[in-house]
């Protein structure tokens, strides 16, 4: 047990009135209140916000690159933390799946070992993990699920290279997945990210 039972902070209308869910996951050494100020850029009062907190405000320990061994077992941990968070929402197809840095990374783990169809994923600087040469699952599909990546090239925490490896396996088990890369950028998520990630919302 090392992120069950932590602290889960929503934003916006209660589950049953809003019209869509939006799960964010933050990054290392950050908070749900920090990954919540997504929520107010994106801006919309309809949809309800949901951000569970990390053990000492961090998915786990080392690179997201690194041998998935030496980050357990606090990758699994964090990854039951959403599978329970995901089946308290109910219908995946209303939720919209996403996070910044090492919470997209953990989102982006999550939902290639969990293919269904969501409402959208939204996966800001993030890629699947493990070293390079790792292969993503091929299990399920996810039925048409929109997904929206968006990095920065180059990136100090998440190579460019693992963003769009991440892209090709989603779309291979059935994503409609659209990438952006931003030449130059710091490590942020930028209001063409921002717009793209309200799009998506608005489509629910």
């Amino acid at each position: 047990m090392i992120h069950e039972g932590g602290p889960v902070v929503r934003r916006g209308p209660s589950l049953d009135e809003a019209r869509a869910v939006c799960v964010l996951l933050h990054g290392r050494g950050r908070s749900p209140e920090d990954v919540l100020l997504l929520a107010e850029r994106l801006g919309l009062d309809d949809v309800a916000y949901v951000a569970p907190a990390a053990t000492d405000n961090s998915w786990w320990p080392g690179s997201f690159l690194a041998p998935i061994a030496e980050n357990e077992p606090y990758r699994s941990s964090a990854l039951g933390v959403v599978e329970a968070l995901m089946h308290s929402l109910g219908d995946p197809s209303r939720v919209v799946l996403g996070g910044f840095s090492q919470g997209a990374c953990l989102a982006a783990e999550y939902a290639l070992h969990h293919p269904a169809r969501y409402g959208g994923l939204l996966f800001y600087t993030g890629g699947f993990c493990g070293p390079r040469g790792t292969i993503p699952p091929r299990l399920g599909t996810f039925d048409g699920t929109p997904a929206y990546l968006g990095t920065s090239d180059p990136d100090g925490w998440v190579p460019a290279w693992r963003v769009q490896e991440t892209s090709a396996a989603l779309s291979a088990v059935g994503a409609s997945v659209t990438v952006d890369v931003f030449e130059g950028m710091d490590h942020l998520v930028n209001d063409a990210e921002i717009e793209a990630g309200r799009a998506l919302l608005q489509r629910l």
